[in-house]
């Protein structure tokens, strides 16, 4: 994924899966088409902030999105995108 849209979402209430399905419903709304891959800070992935050690593995899809933790990510930003080598498999 080259180009994505970089999304922000603060509130301490919902999931992860809730934040990433209404990122995913504006970025489908703004571009026409479903993203399939996210990346978010490692500590978003785990409950106790805690980073997992490998951040380069992939995370289990949530709402047909595939996760992927990245330090260069900041807390509460998920860049969403489509990656044609995702959707090819």
């Amino acid at each position: 994924m080259d180009v994505g849209m970089l999304w922000y979402d603060s509130n301490e209430i919902d999931k992860l899966e809730t934040k990433i399905r209404r990122a995913s419903s504006y970025y489908k709304k703004k571009y026409g088409q479903d993203p399939n891959l996210c990346f978010v800070h490692p500590s978003m992935l785990r409950k106790d902030g805690s980073t997992p050690k490998d951040e380069k593995v992939a995370e289990p899809k949530t709402a047909g999105i595939e996760l992927r933790c990245s330090k260069s990510m900041l807390p509460n930003h998920f860049w969403l995108g489509f990656n044609q080598e995702i959707s090819n498999v």
